[in-house]
């Protein structure tokens, strides 16, 4: 899946609240959408700002067959937002990271 219809099905499913967020360590500094301090709109928005240059994926380290997403908006800031899709043919989204770039570390 390329940029353009993970972009859109990733705000299709923020809009309407078909997301849930993967358990990890550090939720509080990497996962600020799950912790209520960055609200849906803003990731929207910040979304909707970006292209496919700020877009890369990857298979999911643990679970095989799965598709990871991360993009990076960059305006007004640096923002890392990694997320991948619980069925293929639904939009319902898994949240990994949702933090300022510089607020995470290697495997964010």
């Amino acid at each position: 899946m390329g940029f353009k219809e993970a972009r859109q099905r990733v705000i299709q499913s923020l809009k309407e609240g078909l997301y849930q967020h993967e358990a990890r360590s550090s939720i509080e500094a990497k996962n600020l959408l799950a912790t209520g301090k960055v609200a849906v709109a803003e990731v929207v928005d910040m979304l909707r700002r970006c292209n496919g240059t700020h877009h890369t994926s990857s298979w999911h380290h643990t679970v095989k067959g799965v598709q990871v997403h991360v993009i990076k908006p960059d305006k007004p800031d640096r923002w890392y937002i990694k997320f991948y899709f619980l069925d293929p043919e639904a939009p319902e989204t898994m949240f990994i990271s949702v933090h300022p770039e510089d607020g995470g570390q290697a495997g964010s």
